[in-house]
């Protein structure tokens, strides 16, 4: 019995490195951490913005690198890395950009028509930016998300 026990050990402390971010990835999120959140810098008037909406709590704005028609980030003006390191208390916030997102699909014509909501987390999903954010996509036929695992 303790053979197997150690070699299933051995199988998941294997497998676990394929899950995890690599090296690569840790260092340039180090770096972007330290030079402080782009999107900090926006909501502080420290770089420029097409601002669509804000308030105490968020800022929503078209980005750079627009991805549809109808494009716009919502940021908490809280930092919060991810997702992931998102807690309890942010649950009213998170709450709030959700609805932000419905009100801006509203306003802007596409939320009849359909529009995707996108938050990346980690390597896997391309988070480039450390502090979170939505995407709200729209106004165009977006396509699927990823391609289909069969």
């Amino acid at each position: 019995m303790k053979i197997l026990k150690f070699y299933g050990l051995l199988l998941l402390l294997a497998c676990f490195p394929l899950y995890g971010q690599s090296a690569a990835y840790q260092k340039q999120k180090a770096k972007k951490i330290e030079e402080g959140s782009p999107f900090t810098k926006i909501i502080n008037r420290e770089l420029p913005a097409t601002i669509v909406y804000e308030d105490n709590d968020m800022i929503a704005f078209v980005p750079l690198k627009e991805q549809a028609k109808v494009h716009f980030l919502i940021v908490p003006k809280k930092e919060i890395q991810s997702i992931n390191d998102a807690d309890d208390e942010d649950a009213l916030l998170l709450g709030k950009m959700l609805l932000l997102a419905g009100k801006l699909a509203k306003n802007n014509g596409i939320a009849e028509s359909g529009y995707r909501l996108s938050i990346n987390t980690s390597e896997d999903a391309g988070q480039s930016v450390f502090h979170l954010h939505m995407h709200i996509l729209g106004g165009n036929k977006l396509g699927p998300m990823v391609d289909r695992i069969d």
